[in-house]
C-alpha cells in the first residue's frame, strides 16, 4: 500500500494550527515588533499564509495584489460628552460595531486601492492591540485577470464595490449566510420564524410586525368583534 505525500501546503496549515506556541511563537514576536512600527496598511510581495491566499483564490501573478492591515481590538471609541449627563447616559462604553474586524479591514483596503476589489482575507496574527489580516486584491481592468478564466467573473459590472456590499466571505458570514450554528437573528433564522408565523396564522404580509388573526370560531367564543 503506497501513501501518498503531503504537500507543503498541508505542513504550513498545521504550523499554523497553533501560532502560538512551539517555534512559531518567537517567529510572530519578531513579526509583532516589526509590524507595529510600520503603517495600518502594508502592501506585501507575498502572502505569509500561501495555503489560506491560494484557498482563496490567490495567483503569483499579475493583477494580483496582497496587502497586509492593521485594526485595533475591541469596540468602538466613543467621545465623552462634554455637557451634563448621568453616567449611564455618557455613551462612553458598549459601543461594539455591528461588523467583524475582518470584514473592517478589508474595507478598509478597499477604500486604500479604490481601482481594486477584494476577492477575500485571512487572519495573519494579534497582540494586545491590534489584530492583523492579510486581503487579496485584484485589478478586474488588467489584462492578464480578463484572460484567466478562473477570475475573470470579477470583471463584471456586478461585482463593483463587492466589499462594501457584503460579498466577501467575511461580510457573507456577517449577513448570516455562512454556517452561524442556528444563531438568532441571522437571515435563515428570520425566514424560518416568519414560515411559521404563517402557519399559525400570526403574521399578515401587509403589516410590518407579527399581527395575531384570530379565526372566527374562536372569536365568537372570546367575543371580540372583528
Amino acid at each position: 500500500m503506497s501513501i501518498m505525500a503531503k504537500s507543503a501546503y498541508h505542513y504550513i496549515a498545521e504550523l499554523w494550527k497553533r501560532p502560538y506556541e512551539g517555534e512559531m511563537l518567537q517567529i510572530m514576536r519578531a513579526r509583532f515588533i516589526k509590524w507595529r512600527r510600520q503603517p495600518a496598511i502594508v502592501r506585501l510581495e507575498h502572502p505569509t499564509r500561501l495555503d489560506r491566499a491560494r484557498a482563496i483564490g490567490y495567483k503569483a501573478k499579475q493583477g494580483f495584489v496582497v496587502v497586509r492591515v492593521r485594526v485595533r481590538k475591541g469596540g468602538m471609541r466613543k467621545q465623552r460628552p462634554r455637557s451634563g449627563r448621568r453616567p449611564k447616559r455618557m455613551g462612553v462604553y458598549g459601543f461594539a460595531p455591528a461588523k467583524s474586524i475582518q470584514l473592517i479591514a478589508e474595507e478598509r483596503a478597499a477604500r486604500k486601492y479604490p481601482n481594486l476589489e477584494v476577492l477575500g482575507s485571512y487572519y495573519v496574527g494579534e497582540d494586545g492591540l491590534y489584530k492583523y489580516y492579510e486581503v487579496i486584491l485584484v485589478d478586474p481592468a488588467h489584462p492578464v485577470i480578463k484572460a484567466d478564466k478562473d477570475i475573470n467573473w470579477i470583471t463584471q459590472p456586478s461585482q463593483k464595490g463587492r466589499v462594501f456590499r457584503g460579498k466577501t466571505a467575511a461580510g457573507r458570514r456577517m449577513r448570516g449566510l455562512l454556517k452561524s450554528r442556528g444563531l438568532r437573528g441571522t437571515h435563515k433564522w428570520k425566514w424560518k420564524k416568519k414560515a411559521k408565523e404563517r402557519k399559525l396564522k400570526k403574521r399578515h404580509e401587509a403589516s410590518r410586525g407579527a399581527r395575531l388573526i384570530v379565526p372566527e370560531d374562536l372569536a365568537k367564543e372570546l367575543g371580540i368583534e372583528k
